[in-house]
């Protein structure tokens, strides 16, 4: 398998960063409750009060119990629970808030150490647009739930988080939340502390650089021989994923330059055929890469430059080996994958990141964690995946995204991808031709370290302030 065809099947749970919120000096900023030792509350109800059910319904409010406003932007909950199967998908919903559900996103994450009434957690978020809590002040009913892709009965009465009698809301200290990073509210599972402990802005260099691909796609065009000099294939090859019929368009892979970086451009258009239908990817032909970081500058895009909107597309960057035989167990796969109008059953936005184990495509069997965040993710963005012994950590424009475990750790090497391509024509049926675009500007593997997206961003400013547009010391093997 070339990219994430697999994807079609997916329902990952929903998550969401958080865009970043600067000032400039002397602005006037909402101080975090917490900053002064002041923690905010939660409370809780259950809208599914059976020890079995087709849903859990955990609802909540948020409370400033602090002297200072609160962003709620800056605030992150988590909900404990054990899952009801090896590899279980689960979904999340908003099905009302005070704040509005298009302000209130969540992850479903894996504990570092399980115990027996909890492997997973729900982390709730909120977007700017949530605004802030005065002192006193409270977010109003978060009405939530989250159940089985499969809708099989869920168990909830050996769920750490559940209370079974909370029918009315109270303070609830088995759920945690976060303030700006630090846990300023509940008791999380025996040995979970849902606090990350490497701090995503800390510019600390980990050391000696290791071994690193470096490229700025700095290239005349797709024919330009340097492309494969450096280990790049663009594809033309048949096969999937995508619309069958369609075909993989190396002449829609361009370079440019903006705002003083060579940008790549990957292309994909169609006509509502699959014979008209053109897909775009770029992937090494080398399986050399596992264990460090990954990171790359994508910009999505949520319509086409020209032509009508609506197909169910997939903009994508991620790292993929072969799958040897079904259930093979030394496949991985980790993916960012953006789709702007939907699809696989969803209706809108939805961004998800995935980490494989294996799986079988007949019949359909597959081993995976996921995290998806239901908003817009047009313009550009900066994605870092980390690899290390313990886990797979997900990072959007500096913040953390989601963490899966020690489960789906690859065991081989993989190719480093990226792709655009239309899953179906159900989307937008209109025989109009239009064109949809995704960028690149850089792409960066560090072997066997994990850096911060800080550390990211200073290493690609190292390279282009030394004039370096192409390195590659990572060995072979």
């Amino acid at each position: 398998m070339t990219s994430s065809v697999k994807s079609r099947l997916r329902a990952a749970a929903a998550a969401a960063a958080t865009a970043a919120l600067g000032c400039t000096a002397l602005a006037a900023v909402p101080t975090p409750a917490g900053a002064a030792g002041e923690p905010i509350a939660v409370q809780y109800r259950s809208g599914a009060s059976g020890a079995t059910a087709d849903q859990s319904e955990p609802w909540l409010k948020v409370r400033n119990t602090g002297s200072g406003s609160v962003r709620l932007s800056d605030v992150r909950i988590r909900y404990y629970f054990k899952g009801d199967a090896v590899g279980e998908v689960y979904r999340f919903a908003c099905s009302w808030a005070v704040k509005g559900c298009a302000n209130v996103t969540g992850t479903f994450g894996t504990l570092a150490k399980p115990t027996a009434t909890a492997d997973r957690y729900l982390e709730i978020g909120f977007t700017a647009g949530a605004g802030s809590l005065a002192p006193g002040a409270d977010s109003g009913d978060l009405q939530l739930r989250f159940y089985r892709a499969n809708w099989q009965p869920l168990t909830q009465s050996d769920d750490y988080s559940f209370g079974a009698g909370s029918t009315a809301y109270a303070d609830w200290s088995k759920v945690t939340a976060q303030l700006g990073g630090a846990t300023v509210w509940g008791t999380p599972p025996e040995g979970n502390d849902p606090t990350d402990p490497t701090d995503p802005t800390d510019p600390t260099d980990p050391g000696e650089d290791g071994p690193t691909l470096f490229d700025d796609f700095n290239y005349a065009g797709h024919t330009d021989p340097q492309i494969a000099a450096h280990g790049w294939s663009v594809r033309s090859n048949a096969g999937g994923p995508g619309v069958p019929g369609a075909t993989w368009a190396p002449d829609k892979v361009t370079f440019a330059t903006q705002s003083g970086n060579s940008v790549m451009n990957l292309e994909t258009s169609t006509a509502g055929t699959g014979e008209s239908t053109k897909q775009t990817e770029i992937l090494t032909r080398s399986m050399k890469f596992r264990n460090g970081t990954y990171a790359a500058r994508v910009k999505f895009d949520d319509a086409p430059k020209s032509g009508p909107d609506g197909d169910h597309l997939v903009q994508t960057f991620f790292t993929i080996n072969d799958l040897k035989a079904p259930m093979a167990d030394d496949y991985a796969e980790y993916d960012f994958e953006y789709l702007p109008n939907g699809g696989w059953g969803e209706s809108g936005n939805i961004l998800y990141t995935t980490s494989w184990e294996t799986y079988r495509p007949d019949p359909w069997e597959a081993v995976n964690q996921h995290t998806e965040s239901r908003q817009s993710y047009a313009g550009w963005h900066d994605l870092v995946v980390t690899i290390d012994d313990s886990a797979i950590t997900y990072y959007i424009d500096g913040q953390l995204f989601g963490t899966h475990g020690a489960a789906y750790l690859p065991e081989r090497g993989m190719s480093i991808n990226f792709n655009q391509w239309l899953i179906d024509l159900a989307g937008q049926t209109s025989t109009t031709p239009r064109a949809y675009d995704q960028q690149v500007d850089y792409v960066l593997h560090v072997k066997d370290q994990v850096l911060t997206p800080a550390q990211v961003n200073a290493r690609v400013a190292a390279f282009r302030t030394a004039g370096t547009t192409f390195q590659d010391t990572v060995p072979a093997g």
